[in-house]
């Protein structure tokens, strides 16, 4: 198995605090205001700007929509904004890394803003749902192919669903989920998720 997911989680964790409290600062807001716009608590939202939290991906999620960004600006690159014929290529280990709770997390393609779906390279090192404290849930939808090992999804809808190399998976974001490892080393997937802030009123996409 690849081990370059596991590069310096601490150090990413930290630069993407200061990144949060950098858009935060720049459109002015009280940590107190920035809470209620990102709908994240104002303890949680200090926690991920002093780096002393890995957010989660839903936690992300209302981040960038609240504060109009786009989630590349978080991970450390530029993203360009649209034009047409757009492409974006990331050679193998170069896309922002980004670890939470049982994911070790790579997001591609981050040199193009506002795409229409984020696409993320994800080791999973959870193996028991003990590894989580909630279900994950946001808006959108997700796409899910594994890559390598074997994988179960479990869903608060449905039962849970085992996944082998080859296999995959469309849900949606809003029902709870969570992925774990069934095989004995950690599974590694491709994981696509439609981006938050294309699904906000005025974006040109309308939520379900």
């Amino acid at each position: 198995m690849d081990t370059s997911l596991t590069k310096s989680t601490e150090t990413s964790t930290s630069d993407l605090g200061r990144r949060v409290r950098a858009a935060r600062l720049a459109h002015d807001l009280t940590l107190e205001t920035a809470s209620r716009l990102c709908g994240v608590s104002r303890s949680t939202l200090s926690k991920v700007e002093n780096g002393l939290m890995s957010p989660t991906f839903d936690v992300l999620q209302k981040i960038v929509v609240g504060l109009k960004i786009d989630l590349g600006e978080l991970f450390g690159s530029t993203p360009k904004v649209n034009a047409s014929g757009r492409r974006a290529l990331t050679r193998k280990d170069t896309g922002q890394r980004h670890a939470y709770r049982g994911y070790q997390m790579e997001l591609l393609a981050t040199d193009l803003a506002h795409k229409a779906m984020l696409p993320f390279r994800i080791r999973i090192t959870a193996h028991t749902l003990d590894a989580f404290d909630d279900w994950g849930r946001h808006e959108g939808e997700e796409f899910l192919y594994v890559i390598s090992g074997s994988v179960c999804l479990y869903s608060e809808l449905y039962a849970p669903t085992h996944l082998n190399a080859g296999d995959s998976l469309y849900f949606d974001s809003r029902t709870g989920h969570a992925a774990v490892s069934t095989s004995e080393e950690d599974a590694e997937v491709l994981w696509m998720a439609t981006n938050a802030d294309l699904l906000q009123p005025g974006t040109g996409a309308s939520k379900k």
